[in-house]
């Protein structure tokens, strides 16, 4: 698993890291507050954001994430992370959680 399991992580294929701040730790996230999540998609590019330090950015046509792909559990889902547009998934593993003011734009 190598912590790609921890919060801001790409949940089971990439670990978040703090590419904002290089030089530190990503951030501790203290449950019982509120954080602040954000995802910007530019054709293949991703990056995810968490309490406003980048944490997570790859490129989902490149050959190391359809590799990284291929070892996981989502291998057995043809195109995954491929599609173009289509619906969100809020993920959670039977804990109490919140969400609020989820906000969708296209550029």
């Amino acid at each position: 698993m190598n912590g790609n399991r921890t919060v801001g992580s790409l949940y089971d294929l990439i670990t978040a890291t703090s590419y904002s701040e290089p030089t530190k730790n990503k951030r501790p996230v203290n449950p019982g507050t509120w954080n602040k999540a954000r995802i910007i998609v530019k054709g293949g590019h991703v990056e995810h954001y968490l309490n406003h330090i980048k944490v997570v950015e790859y490129d989902r046509h490149s050959q190391m994430f359809k590799a990284l792909v291929a070892y996981s559990k989502y291998a057995k889902y043809e195109g995954f992370g491929q599609a173009l547009e289509g619906r969100i998934l809020l993920q959670d593993h039977g804990n109490t959680v919140s969400y609020r003011s989820i906000k969708i734009r296209e550029f």
